[in-house]
């Protein structure tokens, strides 16, 4: 390659494609100024696209919370306990989404993210119409387990789309518009199903998301592939067709030769971060234990809320206090993007940790939130209007809220080209805990009582508390050891069209 580095024509021919050569003349990348690129496409395209994918995952996340009110009103009709109910609309679908959290970021940085975005909605489709339309438990579990695995492709795979298209600056507001649609979601999921399910039945719960998902399904064909690996392999593929130099070479460190290799190298990236990453761990386990809160409150919600006077349907409308919350966090996004300004201005790196000022809010304000929820409730506290626990909530959707933001974009900014094997990571341990938690909830306020069980909850995000300070002081020693942060660090630095810097 040294030798064709020289050769005028060469040269010519990848100017015209927007392409160059990389600094030891081995390999073809983009150019800063490459159109093509996904991060240099018209912000309209971009808008569309991403509003597509939000979209999704806003319904395929309102789906997963949404299976609790299914699961007390097809109890009766399957005659079936609360436990095995809950196990086969709520545990089974985060399991597979568990499962697909490992399989589909490794395939899609490999081969792409479009089609993976198309197929698996249009089968999310067809799985949401099996599990309303056969009267059966078992192809309910099965149903949702397949479309649970399926939800994963938006839910793991949209923050390696941000790391595509979006520089480190807009990333800032792009994650959180991610977080915040994931907790809209979480949050709309109980109430749209509450009132489904009381006019119309449990399966109209499944029947509107096969419906929706379907016309998202064929919207999903006109978006554009944004790996941009995959897109620059066709670029010079074109060069090579044009120059007939077949020793043309784009550098594309995801590249596999055979399905062996991929196994081998990319599909179990997700695992391998998780246990050999000290930062994936903490953060997947932090996070995880957090935005797993909301499926215990699915559960929680009807059991406390009823005693302060709340019909069926009424008891999950408290979750709208976590969707409200988001007002709350522009402040902390402004913040942010301040004061990695100001680290510009005066010459000072900018590294992942400066976006770790949210969560120095965010864990002090979610165990003070806790311990307020837990004795504002009854029965120990039975004089204090609702008003007041609900307001509780907001503050604790205002926490997650920053939980999900700052962990998301952190994990993004410290993994970079492996953004989306990192954020499976975190969302497979979500989804883990999030199937287990709407398990033992039940029985846990059932045998403490809704205050204690509540404190014990508070007690563990006040040890959380510690996560901002730890990540803060070894965060970047940590990721300068990690075999995975630094090589993904010089990938970018060889790939990257980003001119504003880090």
């Amino acid at each position: 390659m040294g030798a064709h580095a020289l050769d005028p024509d060469l040269q010519q021919v990848l100017s015209e494609h927007g392409l160059t050569l990389t600094d030891d003349g081995r390999h073809v990348r983009w150019a800063k100024s490459n159109k093509k690129h996904p991060r240099n496409w018209h912000p309209f395209r971009k808008a569309y696209d991403f509003g597509l994918i939000f979209a999704l995952e806003v319904f395929t996340t309102a789906a997963s919370t949404a299976g609790a009110t299914a699961a007390n009103h097809a109890r009766s009709q399957f005659n079936i306990d609360v436990t095995p109910s809950v196990l086969c609309f709520v545990t089974m679908y985060l399991l597979g989404q568990a499962m697909g959290c490992v399989v589909f970021p490794p395939c899609s940085e490999s081969f792409g993210r479009k089609n993976m975005y198309v197929w698996s909605t249009v089968f999310y489709c067809i799985f949401c119409v099996v599990i309303a339309a056969v009267p059966s438990p078992a192809a309910v579990a099965v149903g949702r387990f397949i479309s649970g695995s399926l939800s994963a492709m938006p839910s793991s795979v949209v923050n390696g789309s941000i790391e595509d298209l979006f520089n480190t600056d807009t990333r800032i507001w792009i994650v959180f518009l991610n977080a915040i649609s994931t907790n809209i979601g979480l949050a709309g999921g109980p109430i749209m199903s509450g009132y489904i399910t009381t006019t119309l039945g449990w399966q109209w719960v499944f029947f509107t998301a096969a419906i929706v998902t379907g016309v998202l399904a064929v919207f999903m064909f006109t978006i554009k592939e944004s790996r941009p690996t995959l897109l620059l392999a066709r670029e010079v593929k074109k060069v090579r067709e044009i120059t007939g130099n077949n020793s043309l070479e784009a550098f594309n460190p995801d590249h596999v030769t055979d399905m062996k290799m991929f196994v081998r190298l990319s599909l179990f990236r997700p695992l391998q971060l998780f246990f050999t990453e000290p930062i994936v761990f903490t953060v997947a386990l932090m996070n995880g234990a957090c935005m797993a809160l909301i499926y215990l409150f699915t559960e929680a919600l009807p059991i406390i809320y009823p005693l302060l006077g709340f019909t069926e349907a009424q008891s999950n409308l408290p979750f709208v206090a976590f969707s409200l919350a988001i007002f709350l966090n522009i402040p902390s996004r402004l913040l942010d993007q301040r004061l990695r300004s100001k680290l510009r201005k005066e010459g000072h790196a900018i590294g992942p940790e400066s976006k770790l000022t949210g969560l120095f809010l965010g864990a002090p304000v979610l165990a003070g939130a806790l311990w307020l929820f837990a004795w504002t409730i009854p029965p120990m506290v039975p004089d204090v209007h609702w008003i007041v626990s609900v307001l509780t909530l907001f503050f604790i959707g205002f926490a997650l809220n920053e939980f999900a933001t700052v962990y998301a974009g952190y994990i993004a900014d410290s993994y970079l080209s492996y953004a989306g094997s990192a954020q499976a990571a975190l969302s497979m341990l979500r989804s883990l805990l999030g199937a287990l938690f709407p398990l033992f909830t039940p029985r846990m306020f059932e045998s403490l009582g809704t205050n204690v069980a509540v404190s014990v909850l508070a007690a563990i995000a006040t040890v959380f508390c510690v996560a901002p300070v730890l990540l803060s002081r070894y965060g970047v020693s940590l990721r300068k050891r990690s075999r995975f942060a630094s090589y993904s660090l010089q990938v970018y630095e060889t790939s990257t069209v980003e001119n504003d810097g880090r």
